[in-house]
């Protein structure tokens, strides 16, 4: 059988590169792909980013399975031309993308049906944004509403950040913010599979979304991931499926939007172990994906085809019980000003224990280079977090990407002493 990719990051090349292993596959289609994606064998790149384009395209070489990687065609609404022309595809519409497309939509949703999140209040104008942060004080929180690749959140330490944080993001017309009260605690990638109704937990992982080691530095879209995370326990897992994955896949149904496609619960857990969302995606972390899907040891083609189909009742999931670990390398610039066209040579062969996943790179004249913002996922199982820690950065320590920037630090919450 053939499956379509539609993304060209990090995360969709982990997703075709497991599902090119699929008993049943035949083909991989990429598209757009990246240079990672464009030298494995086993894939094929397809220069279409056009959603009624790549309908036809899949329509045309009767593709079984479209697997959507990135938030931006989701929120386009690309699930919903598939379906029109009855396809078959994995993600949600367009409608119940607006979990992640907007910040206002979420929290009003979850303040709908209880789901445990930190309060809030919307705004548009700037006045009354600033007034409310001079009332609530420091730390707070400033969201952009709409999608942000990641980056359009700044948690403000003092009242100046803040105040600028407005600023930034009330400078488009009709732009809107969320402003929340600030949530201590640890971090936690929570990933569902759902098919509307039934709903199938992924490996727990724990991304690092600071630019430097020790947390430090500017938000970025992710420096790296581990799987699992230490942090949810058992007894989390069961509050985070209990009182937030299946209130929202009920309430979702209960407004008219029944949820299907990856769902991606960003938590805060605090010292008591209580989660509270932080956020929603539609889509696999990145690059939570990388760490996850080198774990997962089932068919990802004959899961995505039940969750596609509304039969994931009854699919169980296996996984390596090794620990995965990714160690991003972002470009010189990032996230600023990245940085393009930096050669990029040195990289090691890939093997069941170490896998290089690109995201920013393309093929130019035969050359391998960098096309700005995060560009490889270097990602390697091992028996614990520092093993694992270790095989990844030494390959990282062996690729030549001039100006590249990588934390030394990733999984470094699991080997506190």
């Amino acid at each position: 059988m053939k499956v379509l990719v539609i993304g060209g990051g990090g995360r969709e090349h982990a997703l075709a590169w497991k599902l090119a292993q699929g008993a049943r596959v035949q083909t991989v289609y990429v598209a757009p792909g990246n240079g990672g994606t464009v030298a494995d064998p086993a894939l094929k790149n397809v220069p279409l980013t056009e959603p009624g384009a790549l309908a036809d395209f899949a329509a045309a070489e009767k593709v079984a399975l479209t697997v959507v990687g990135p938030e931006a065609p989701l929120a386009a609404g690309i699930v919903d031309v598939f379906r029109a022309r009855g396809l078959r595809v994995f993600g949600p519409t367009q409608g119940a993308a607006q979990l992640e497309s907007s910040k206002a939509f979420a929290k009003e949703f979850m303040q709908r049906h209880g789901i445990p999140t930190a309060l809030y209040a919307t705004f548009t104008d700037a006045a009354a944004a600033h007034a409310h942060v001079d009332k609530h004080g420091a730390p707070i929180v400033v969201k952009a509403d709409g999608l942000a690749a990641g980056k359009g959140v700044v948690v403000a330490m003092t009242l100046a950040q803040a105040h600028e944080a407005i600023d930034h993001m009330l400078a488009t017309p009709g732009a809107r913010l969320v402003i929340e009260d600030f949530m201590d605690g640890e971090e936690a990638s929570f990933i569902v599979v759902c098919d509307g109704r039934t709903v199938l937990s992924l490996a727990t992982s724990q991304d690092h979304k600071r630019l430097g080691d020790g947390d430090t530095g500017p938000n970025t879209g992710g420096m790296g991931a581990y799987s699992p995370a230490p942090v949810v326990t058992p007894n989390v897992h069961a509050k985070v499926m209990h009182e937030i994955i299946q209130p929202t896949i009920a309430g979702m149904a209960k407004d008219g939007l029944p949820y299907s496609g990856f769902l991606y619960a960003g938590l805060m857990i605090d010292a008591q172990g209580q989660p509270r969302t932080v956020e929603f995606n539609c889509r696999l972390g990145d690059p939570e994906a990388q760490v996850i899907l080198m774990r997962l040891k089932s068919d990802l083609f004959e899961v995505l085809m039940h969750a596609a189909d509304g039969t994931l009742d009854g699919v169980e999931l296996q996984w390596d019980r090794r620990v995965a670990l990714g160690v991003v390398m972002a470009a010189q610039g990032y996230p600023a000003a990245p940085r393009s066209g930096d050669a990029i040579t040195g990289l090691p062969a890939n093997t069941p224990e170490l896998q290089v996943f690109h995201a920013g790179t393309e093929v130019v004249d035969g050359t391998l280079q960098s096309r700005g913002g995060r560009v490889l996922c270097v990602t390697a199982l091992g028996d614990s977090v520092r093993v694992a820690q270790q095989r990844a950065l030494q390959a990282v320590r062996g690729i030549r990407l001039d100006g590249a920037q990588w934390r030394s630090d990733i999984g470094h919450r699991a080997l506190k002493p």
